[in-house]
């Protein structure tokens, strides 16, 4: 079910972008996110739409109490990240559809830019800004797409063993500064820009991830309907990553597993040979089980080590 509960008295006619946000636990990080799309509001014509995911900690009457000019909808069901944002964009009235983390703050000039870029872009479906973390070191939003090699080596022991491994590095595409704007396979939905061409001929995104990947898989879907994804540097959000997901870190690692496996059974698979596609499914599955595995095990010892330590 779901309660409608507060909506701007201005008109929402002749808007530019809608910015998208789901919350779900977030209350400190939301207000510092929209007190920053409250200082960005001359930048162009937009509105911001708040789905509050069925959150337990204020989430939502802070939004109607502060931010009179959200229109804010409370679900009573946590439909996750992909369902929350879906719901939102078929609520839209701007032209451009802003999907936006509420663990961010958007720095100046960054949605102006943004948009303007896609404006004089039309071959380009989806925009990313340059992100970076909580300290200011850059936070690498703009990726080739993910591969089995890369999976194997990154925040494995293996890649502990083996910390520059070239899969890795490529796949984050460290072998180049970041500082220049360029075409990329996909850019994080933490922060993107999709305009109303894309996203009328792709759609939104797939359902069957609740969340992890949907990104990925937007941005290849987009790739293949004949649009560019780009990262475009000049605008810059700071993203306070994982601060909602570490609540529950154990149940996040495992769906963000069975996302992988949903994006390389349906996007990567297919590329192969018809014999040896069962084959590449079954491993794909044990391996990534494994890598989850590993890391909840992981998690439990390192509590047990912090509480034994006191």
């Amino acid at each position: 079910m779901l309660e409608h509960s507060s909506e701007p008295e201005a008109t929402t006619q002749g808007l530019d972008v809608s910015i998208t946000i789901l919350s779900w636990n977030d209350k400190e990080d939301l207000r510092a996110c929209l007190q920053s799309l409250r200082e960005r509001k001359d930048e162009c014509k937009f509105e911001t739409i708040v789905i509050d995911n069925n959150s337990g900690d204020g989430s939502g009457d802070m939004v109607a109490a502060e931010f009179p000019e959200v229109r804010l909808f409370r679900q009573y069901v946590n439909l996750g990240f992909c369902g929350g944002h879906n719901f939102a964009v078929g609520k839209i009235t701007g032209k451009y559809w802003f999907c936006l983390n509420s663990d961010t703050v958007v720095h100046p000039g960054a949605i102006r830019g943004l948009w303007e870029f896609l404006k004089e872009h039309p071959d380009v479906g989806i925009v990313g800004p340059k992100l970076l973390n909580t300290d200011g070191s850059l936070q690498y939003s703009a990726r080739r797409f993910p591969n089995p090699v890369a999976a194997l080596f990154r925040n494995t022991l293996l890649g502990r063993l083996f910390p520059n491994t070239s899969a890795v590095r490529s796949y984050l595409m460290q072998d180049w500064d970041h500082l220049s704007g360029r075409e990329v396979d996909w850019v994080s939905g933490s922060a993107f820009l999709m305009s109303p061409e894309a996203l009328e001929s792709v759609g939104v995104f797939d359902p069957e991830y609740f969340m992890y990947c949907e990104d990925v898989d937007l941005c290849w879907r987009t790739w293949h309907a004949g649009f560019k994804v780009y990262y475009y540097p000049e605008a810059v959000i700071t993203h306070h990553i994982g601060r909602a997901t570490d609540k529950a870190p154990n149940r996040m690692i495992g769906r963000f597993h069975r996302s992988m496996y949903k994006f390389y059974t349906k996007h990567q698979v297919p590329l192969a040979a018809p014999i040896a596609r069962p084959f590449l499914k079954f491993f794909a599955a044990i391996a990534l089980f494994g890598r989850a595995s590993l890391f909840v095990i992981k998690n439990k010892f390192d509590v047990l080590k912090r509480k034994a330590l006191g």
